[in-house]
């Protein structure tokens, strides 16, 4: 009798042994998703941080065969444009018509932001004279591109805002970890968007230098 009545008391344990088992099992294939998730968003990032990388060395190329685009850096800098609006076609294409320098910087912006709104999600940038420069006679330009991550933006001050902000390569950081802007007041990341920051050296076949008595003259090796 005794036996009998142990017996009906412990009816149910193996059923909720196999609902703690399940909700144990559920929590760490969560964990795991989520540990995936965060994984393939920094490989976009990664690669959509690479890609932005590859569009600043085109635009290096390009000013490195621009005859005399030392003259023309000013002609360069341009701000953030329409992210829905393509840019337009340049009104003369210089891969077939002869162009003269002006209509050849104007070609090759026109062509590079193409590039960047084709290659990045919701793709842009702007050019700027490189602070502290000397104004008159810069050498570098800056230039910072922006895209679109396909997730929310982080706005608390919890840790994956701080992972966030390490990631912000617009940013200088010191040695007690405070972040300031790489490019000054020149130019900030937008809100919402990705950015990434690089200053390009310019070099041209005809560099100016100073002749004298406050004459600029231009040395144009191999002419």
């Amino acid at each position: 009798m005794r036996s009998s009545t142990t017996s009906h008391r412990q009816r149910g344990i193996t059923l909720i042994e196999s609902l703690v088992a399940i909700v144990v099992a559920a929590l760490g294939i969560l964990g795991i998703l989520g540990v995936q998730m965060r994984t393939l968003t920094d490989t976009q990032t990664s690669v959509r941080r690479a890609q932005a990388i590859r569009l600043i060395e085109d635009l290096s190329e390009r000013l490195k065969a621009h005859p005399n685009s030392l003259l023309s850096l000013a002609n360069y800098a341009s701000t953030w444009t329409t992210p829905t609006t393509p840019s337009p076609a340049p009104s003369v294409n210089c891969a077939t018509t002869t162009c003269n320098g002006t209509q050849l910087t104007t070609y090759d912006m026109a062509e590079w932001i193409r590039s960047v709104q084709r290659s990045l999600p919701l793709g842009d940038a702007t050019i700027f004279l490189a602070p502290g420069d000397d104004a008159s006679n810069p050498r570098q330009l800056g230039v910072m591109i922006r895209w679109r991550e396909n997730e929310r933006d982080i706005v608390d001050t919890s840790d994956k805002k701080t992972y966030k902000d390490n990631l912000d390569a617009t940013q200088v950081r010191a040695d007690d970890g405070s972040s300031s802007a790489g490019a000054g007041t020149a130019v900030t990341c937008t809100s919402a968007y990705t950015c990434h920051l690089q200053y390009i050296p310019v070099s041209a076949r005809c560099a100016p230098y100073n002749a004298g008595s406050g004459v600029k003259q231009y040395f144009c090796p191999g002419a």
